[in-house]
């Protein structure tokens, strides 16, 4: 099975903490999944300067292919960050950089048709691809994080066939979001809670669980290990309850990191 991620990459800068690393929805879950053995491509776009240098290095570092990162002259995605309350994350600034203007080639295209699963966001300048790679036999893993409006997510769902949403907290309406957002057509449809677990929706039955107790370093990263640990039981098939105790564990494994992998 190979996996790509394809769209969004950026560096986290906490300049107060003197930290940073490599990061993007897509690279998180691709490392906590090359982590697992699963062979995985990231497919984006980083500056000429030492932040995308460091998004190489840790895609090296893992055995991620690198052959469709577009170097272009100028800055990579920066985001500044910060902890509240010493271990939430919180973001303060985006400096979009050569992300801004990305624009995947015919050839890196072509390139990610051959993974199995691509992973990608709302973020990532590549919405507009996703109904040509599901044609190609590509299975569409997509971060919708926090995005909720039917009329901009409703489209991507139709090409979706795994996708992910956050909430702030459970609530009975959630099950109503997510009967909806399965009539586009996606197989699995999940929520996470943070600390009050996820929920799961397959268009016959919900399936819910809590979460395990960790220390927590940095919450960076949690829902982005939870997609990794999940998508990890989906190509071993597993039934969903297996895939959610495992996307719960590699998780729980994660925010006692500070990095998100």
């Amino acid at each position: 099975m190979k996996i790509a991620a394809f769209g969004f990459c950026c560096v986290d800068v906490y300049e107060n903490l003197h930290k940073q690393y490599a990061t993007g929805n897509g690279i998180d879950c691709i490392v906590n999944l090359a982590k697992k053995g699963v062979q995985g491509s990231a497919v984006t776009v980083v500056g000429d300067d030492a932040y995308g240098k460091e998004v190489f290095e840790l895609c090296e570092k893992y055995g991620i292919d690198t052959s469709h990162i577009q170097v272009r002259h100028g800055s990579t995605s920066v985001f500044k960050m910060a902890l509240k309350n010493g271990v939430d994350r919180v973001h303060l600034q985006n400096i979009p950089g050569v992300m801004e203007h990305y624009v995947p080639t015919r050839e890196d295209l072509e390139f990610v048709k051959t993974h199995d699963y691509v992973h990608t966001d709302m973020y990532g300048k590549v919405l507009p691809f996703l109904p040509e790679l599901k044609a190609a036999g590509c299975r569409i893993v997509l971060d919708f994080s926090l995005n909720k409006d039917f009329d901009k997510i409703g489209p991507v769902l139709r090409s979706t066939d795994y996708g992910f949403f956050s909430f702030e907290e459970r609530a009975e309406e959630i099950k109503d979001f997510l009967k909806q957002a399965h009539s586009y057509g996606p197989a699995v449809v999940a929520a996470t809670f943070g600390k009050q677990g996820s929920m799961c929706y397959d268009g016959e039955r919900f399936y819910e669980q809590g979460i395990l107790p960790a220390p927590v370093v940095n919450t960076v990263g949690a829902g982005d290990s939870f997609i990794a640990g999940f998508m990890y039981g989906v190509m071993n098939g597993w039934d969903i309850p297996a895939c959610q105790d495992s996307g719960t564990r590699t998780a729980a494994e994660i925010v006692q990191l500070f990095t998100p992998y």
